[in-house]
This record gives structure tokens, sequence and C-alpha cells, in this order.
């Protein structure tokens, strides 16, 4: 699994799944509880996790449709 993105907004990450379940490509967001911990203020990032296979069109996907990709390593 590869970090596809990592973001402090919800939306975002609830978007990002959206878009690419809409393209088969299977996605895990990590760190959506985290607000239990934090008191809900927003500090901690969440993340959302592609297969290394799904990395290259998961990042093609996000771009198309405007959002920033996290750093392309």
């Amino acid at each position: 699994m590869k970090e596809l993105i990592r973001t402090n907004d919800p939306t975002l990450v609830a978007f990002v799944s959206a878009l690419l379940q809409g393209e088969e490509i299977d996605c895990f967001p990590v760190d959506v509880h985290m607000s239990v911990l934090e008191g809900s203020i927003g500090v901690l990032p969440r993340r959302v996790l592609v297969a290394d296979r799904d990395l290259f069109r998961a990042r093609a996907i996000l771009r198309d449709n405007g959002v920033e990709v996290s750093g392309e390593w």
C-alpha cells in the first residue's frame, strides 16, 4: 500500500474515496478516527492508501479532478 493523499480535510478524504471507487480502484482511508484522540480539532492528518499497482492510475484520476496529490515518490 502506498500513500496517495494526506490531509486534514475529512471531506477531501470522502471525495477522493468516491472518485477512486467510481473507477474501481480499492482505497483504504486511515487515521479517520483520530479525532477521538485529538478532541475533534482537526490537527492530525488523515491518509488515503492504495495498492502499489493502482498508484499511477489513482494519481492521474485525482489530478484530472483537480485534487493535489501527495509527493510524487
